[in-house]
């Protein structure tokens, strides 16, 4: 295993991408320090560390919406990870399967799967 310690942190920080594993979807960036990174690893569910909240958070904590982490890959700098998972319900906060549901023009493309007022 890739020692944690020889990732390449910014400011105590890598940055963390979710995929989903079947059909490639990217479907959220985050970050995650090295406990965030540990808790993934020891528990097979994405944690994170939440830069608006200063704190550690398990993705689907409060929605229910979980990460099933299947392969955590590293890139070749050692400064990014890519997580191969399975989505449970929706990966956007706002409701949408993927955070990357609309267009630079902003023109919505992606699926609305839950609401977050029901949610939250």
């Amino acid at each position: 295993m890739i020692d944690l310690n020889d990732l390449k942190y910014e400011n105590g920080l890598v940055q963390a991408i979710a995929q989903d594993a079947e059909t490639k979807e990217v479907l959220m960036c985050a970050y995650m320090n090295k406990e965030a990174l540990q808790k993934t690893i020891e528990t097979g569910y994405a944690h994170y560390w939440s830069r608006s909240r200063q704190k550690l958070w398990k993705k689907g904590e409060s929605s229910n919406h979980l990460q099933k982490v299947l392969e955590m890959r590293i890139d070749c700098d050692m400064d990014a990870i890519l997580m191969l998972i399975v989505q449970e319900g929706g990966a956007c906060h706002t409701g949408y399967r993927s955070c990357f549901y609309r267009t630079i023009e902003g023109e919505v493309v992606g699926d609305k799967v839950f609401e977050p007022d029901e949610v939250y």
